[in-house]
C-alpha cells in the first residue's frame, strides 16, 4: 500500500472514532437526563470557573456529572448531611455570561468549602426541598 492510503485510512479511523466517541457522549447524556431527580446545573468551585454539568439527587448524596465526558461516575458527590444552603441571588455581569440564561446562583457549603451551582430556579426549590427533607441531626439514622 502506498502511503496516501495508509494516511487516508489512519484518517478515516480516527474520524469513526471520533464519531463513536459523541456518540456515546449522546448515549450518556440521554440516559442522565432520562433518570428520576437530576437537573441541568453548572457548578463553581474555588477556582471560580464555571463547568456545564447535570446533578443527580440520591438518598444521601448530590451527585454532579460533567456535561461533556464519558465517564459514568459522577465528578463530585456531596454528602446530603454535609451540605449546608446559604442561599441564592442572580447572578454578576460577569457570571451572566459564562452560565445558561435565566439561571439563579445557588450558594453552598460543603465541608468548609464553598461550592456555587447555576440552576433554574425550579431546580433551586428542589434542592432546597431536598436539603430541608433530610433528619434533623440527632434524630435520624445517617446524620
Amino acid at each position: 500500500m502506498d502511503a496516501p492510503g495508509i494516511s487516508f485510512i489512519a484518517l478515516a479511523v480516527a474520524f469513526g472514532l471520533l464519531i463513536f466517541a459523541l456518540c456515546l457522549s449522546g448515549v450518556r447524556r440521554f440516559n442522565l437526563r432520562r433518570a428520576l431527580g437530576t437537573v441541568d446545573a453548572s457548578i463553581c468551585m474555588a477556582d471560580n470557573s464555571w463547568q456545564m454539568g447535570v446533578c443527580r439527587y440520591q438518598d444521601n448524596d448530590l451527585e454532579w456529572f460533567r456535561l461533556i465526558s464519558l465517564s459514568v461516575r459522577p465528578k463530585y458527590t456531596f454528602k446530603r448531611s454535609s451540605l449546608e444552603l446559604l442561599g441564592r441571588r442572580k447572578p454578576t455581569e460577569a457570571e451572566a455570561v459564562k452560565v445558561q440564561p435565566d439561571v439563579v446562583i445557588v450558594e453552598l457549603r460543603y465541608e468548609g468549602q464553598d461550592v456555587r451551582l447555576a440552576m433554574k430556579f425550579d431546580a433551586y426549590t428542589g434542592l432546597s426541598s431536598w436539603l430541608e427533607a433530610g433528619p434533623v441531626i440527632g434524630v435520624g439514622t445517617w446524620r
